[in-house]
């Protein structure tokens, strides 16, 4: 079971990626999700977070990185 805090931290990075899509801030966007990547590395590196978690969660952050690969000024 994922940690409440983690699992809340990395919600809000999501909805923080998505709300800057949504409002065409690209450059926000991108650095939304290098920071959900990191997150998401550096709570799996430490143990706080468990390899289905990490999976389900790396899934997401996958399927953006390739959505927004052509996101560029």
């Amino acid at each position: 079971m994922l940690k409440r805090s983690v699992r809340l931290e990395l919600d809000a990075i999501l909805n923080e990626l998505k709300v800057n899509l949504a409002n065409n801030y690209k450059d926000l966007a991108h650095d939304a999700l290098k920071k959900l990547h990191a997150t998401l590395e550096s709570y799996y590196n430490s143990g706080m977070m468990k390899e289905k978690d990490y999976s389900k969660y790396k899934k997401i952050a996958d399927d953006y990185s390739v959505k927004m690969a052509d996101y560029h000024h």
